[in-house]
């Protein structure tokens, strides 16, 4: 691709791209023609642009001008102490690294095989069509452009297979890792088929490791069967100049209880787009979301709470704290079906701004088609109170330390939702290390 291109131009280099790559990417020929279907798809869609209600807010064209290219091979021994040193690479648990797409054995550590929890890599499932029927299942892509593209291109990702009745003895953690300096395209793609009254945790981490631009286009689908139990932790912590785009597509099964943590640190540009559908009665779901922006950061978030089934509850709480010129988008939607009847279903965003120039466009929204619900949602925005700042101050507490501490204590019920120690320390420690570090631009 050129170095810098329009919008439409770079739809044709995509199209080019895999015209070039199809055979290379291989795969089963159900796979070949579920490729051929998506790219077909994105040619039809093109990029998703501000003239559409969900990218209202949210403008790619500028990234897009970028010629983002397929990564090159790296060795994973130049790469393993710079990710050493990275922020939540490392959560004491076993852990599949990817770097640049690939799956990368040598800084891998997976667990053990016990048959009833298989973690591994995707790619040699893609070839052998062992996961025809499971691609797409849950992202569909008729209707999204990015899920399209992450479909025609995807070459590996982790697959997570979970018997009926296991338990997963340590967090799942799947590390995704861009390096090489070079403006490049990621598709990796994600997996999870969780049994009947099965239990994990998945923790799926995004680092950039160079300062230059690049492009991650993620995509995890999730099968939760009857009675299982899940936990989802997804922490963004891409480079300054990254483009992040990740969709989270969960079904549930009856009387299965989902709980996702989505925290976004990191990326110029990043949107989450996390759909849940509660497809069997009695399912639970549960999203917590944090994003902290600074400079001119834009993160956006487009949640979907799908009640298809009678008797299902879902929580959601997002909260934001944007900083100097940044910008931050909350879309919620909570869709109650026409038969499901004594849905439970509360969303809240809270949002925090800590300079005059951030931004925040919030917009939570209920679709309700029964007529036997309890839904609410709202939303807020403010600034720290000054209040309780005098307070802190007339006890001794400087300016930036007073507003540091109050700004925590605005993010401390998301993070205390977080079950896993290393990930709630790790937050803690890095939000509070931002804040107190602040100047103007205070995160």
């Amino acid at each position: 691709m050129p170095a810098t291109v329009s919008s439409k131009e770079a739809e044709q280099n995509y199209l080019a791209t895999f015209a070039v790559r199809r055979r290379e990417l291989g795969g089963s020929r159900a796979l070949k023609s579920i490729r051929d279907a998506a790219i077909a798809r994105f040619g039809l869609l093109g990029f998703p642009t501000t003239h559409l209600e969900e990218w209202k807010y949210t403008n790619l064209a500028p990234f897009l001008r970028t010629g983002f290219e397929p990564p090159r091979s790296l060795r994973a021994v130049g790469v393993a102490e710079r990710l050493a040193a990275a922020p939540f690479a490392d959560l004491g648990c076993p852990r599949l690294v990817f770097l640049n797409g690939r799956y990368a054995a040598g800084l891998s550590t997976p667990p053990e095989n016990d048959g009833a929890v298989k973690i591994g890599s995707l790619r040699a499932a893609l070839l052998s069509g062992a996961v025809d029927d499971l691609l797409g299942r849950e992202a569909a892509f008729e209707n999204h452009a990015l899920v399209a593209l992450n479909t025609a291109f995807v070459e590996d990702g982790a697959l997570v297979e979970i018997a009926s009745g296991a338990v997963a003895a340590h967090p799942i953690h799947l590390v995704f890792v861009s390096a090489g300096g070079r403006p490049a395209v990621t598709y990796p793609r994600t997996l999870v088929v969780a049994g009947r009254e099965s239990q994990a945790e998945i923790v799926e981490t995004y680092i950039g490791l160079d300062d230059g631009v690049y492009f991650t286009n993620a995509v995890t689908e999730i099968s939760a069967g009857e009675g299982s139990v899940l936990s989802h932790y997804k922490i963004q912590a891409e480079n300054a100049a990254a483009l992040h785009f990740g969709m989270l597509a969960v079904r549930q099964g009856g009387s299965s209880n989902f709980v996702s943590h989505n925290v976004a640190l990191g990326a110029a540009l990043a949107r989450n787009e996390i759909a849940v559908t509660l497809d069997g009665e009695g399912a639970e779901s549960t999203l917590n979301g944090l994003y902290v922006t600074t400079g001119s950061q834009h993160v956006d978030n487009y949640t979907t709470l799908d009640h298809a089934k009678p008797h299902c509850m879902s929580r959601e709480l997002y909260k934001g704290v944007l900083d100097g010129s940044s910008q931050g988008v909350f879309h919620g939607r909570i869709i109650v079906r026409l038969d499901a009847q004594k849905t439970d279903a509360v969303q809240r965003n809270k949002n925090l701004l800590l300079s005059d120039a951030a931004v925040i466009n919030t917009k939570p929204q209920l679709e309700i088609y029964a007529d036997d619900v309890k839904c609410t949602h709202g939303a807020t925005v403010g600034q720290v109170d000054q209040d309780a700042v005098f307070y802190l101050r007339s006890r001794g507490i400087g300016l930036e330390e007073a507003r540091a501490l109050l700004t925590f204590a605005f993010t401390a019920d998301v993070l205390d939702n977080i079950g896993i120690a290393a990930i709630r320390t790790g937050l803690s420690d890095t939000l509070f290390q931002r804040l107190a570090a602040a100047g103007g631009d205070r995160v």
